[in-house]
């Protein structure tokens, strides 16, 4: 029986993938196979020698020590495009908040006392305060046209917005998803030249560090809106304050609220709810409890963060998994080894990525242990195993 620790509450409905009788999932166990999580930081985590695979019930894997491992050979699992429509559907309610002042008039609204013909005067007075624009006929630039950015693109172009969007690397999958109206841009330099609004929709890491900074702040048609619902970071926060300071931004809407932040004003600040939804916590769950049962069963890689993608339909029932480090000969290194112990290859698949590399191969008949001791062995192997 396989073992999974949950570090967070995962959703029922990604529990239910990993069937009582073959999986022991527990908050609290020893030498686990797998790991699920949402949120938990596992970078102070001492990392069980018995862990094969963690999976993150969403998208960024910030909370995971990823050199970690990859020092142990320990496949990583995300989430990606599972919380796509609930993050979408923030992005434009906080256009709507941020266009309309909403969260500004609400206030006011929660500050009016008196009788009902007293309010009623004071609303008619005060109204005229807390005036808006329409989002038809603006411009909304997105950052990172992953599965986040598609969506978020596509419903603003259903509104009657012009869309431009930025991401050297958008893949073929989300090429094909994302309208054909939605325009590209040379830089994110030239982007903030063009837009009324900007969300941004890619992860942290030292390239997009800072991302919005002043100097780009600055290129922003005066009144523009900046939207961060991606990760904390992204926005240089007090250059966003300084630019609310001098009027050439109308508001800041973030999901990651500080001390630097929360109260000034044009910032609508909300706590990271961009997945907070009941169907993306399920379909999260769901998509990674499928894909760790996948990968402790059988080794498939889907959706990984560290493994090279690798999907093998079974030929035999004796497989064999072996993860190494990238490095020339590893294949030819095993194959001698089964060689020796008289095991033929029957298929196999072997890819690498960054710095691992993999090999699924079904064999003629059983391996013994001794045989997956001495590939364990072979400098440059960081676990092996048989399925």
């Amino acid at each position: 029986m396989k073992k999974i620790l949950t570090l967070n509450n995962i959703s029922a409905q990604g529990l239910e993938r990993l069937p009582r009788e073959d999986f022991e999932v527990s908050s609290e166990c020893s030498a686990p196979d797998a790991i699920l999580l949402r949120s938990f930081k596992m970078h102070d985590m001492e990392i069980p020698d018995s862990l094969l695979a963690v999976g993150r019930a969403g998208a960024g894997v910030n909370n995971i020590p990823l050199d970690r491992m990859n020092e142990k050979g320990v496949c990583v699992f995300n989430a990606p495009g599972a919380n796509a429509n609930a993050v979408k559907e923030l992005v434009i309610a906080g256009m709507l908040l941020a266009c309309r002042n909403l969260c500004q008039a609400w206030e006011y609204t929660g500050r009016l006392s008196g009788n009902d013909a007293e309010i009623s005067k004071a609303v008619e007075e005060g109204k005229k305060k807390y005036v808006g624009f329409e989002l038809p006929g603006r411009t909304l630039g997105v950052i990172g046209l992953g599965a986040i950015g598609v969506k978020v693109a596509n419903a603003a172009r259903a509104l009657g917005m012009n869309v431009v969007g930025f991401d050297p690397g958008i893949s073929v999958k989300s090429a094909w998803n994302l309208s054909a109206d939605v325009q590209s841009c040379s830089s994110v330099e030239d982007m903030m030249t063009r837009v009324d609004f900007i969300s941004l929709h890619v992860p942290l890491m030292d390239a997009t560090k800072n991302l919005i900074n002043a100097d780009r702040l600055a290129r922003m048609k005066a009144g523009g809106v900046v939207m961060n619902f991606a990760r904390d970071g992204i926005v240089d926060d007090e250059a966003a304050l300084a630019a609310l300071h001098s009027g050439h931004l109308h508001a800041y809407v973030t999901d990651f609220p500080s001390n630097l932040l929360m109260g000034k004003p044009g910032v609508i600040s909300l706590p990271h709810l961009g997945a907070s939804t009941h169907e993306a916590e399920q379909n999260c769950a769901v998509m990674v409890a499928d894909q760790v049962k996948d990968y402790l069963e059988n080794g498939n890689v889907i959706h990984s963060v560290n493994f090279p993608e690798i999907s093998l339909p079974r030929a035999t029932e004796f497989r064999l998994s072996v993860v190494n480090e990238n490095m020339p000969d590893m294949v030819g290194q095993i194959s001698s080894v089964l060689g020796e112990h008289d095991l033929n290859i029957h298929h196999m698949v072997n890819e690498s990525r960054n710095k691992i590399g993999y090999t699924l191969m079904d064999l003629d008949k059983a391996i013994d242990q001794e045989a997956v001791d001495t590939i364990r062995q072979i400098k440059g192997v960081l676990a092996a195993r048989t399925l």
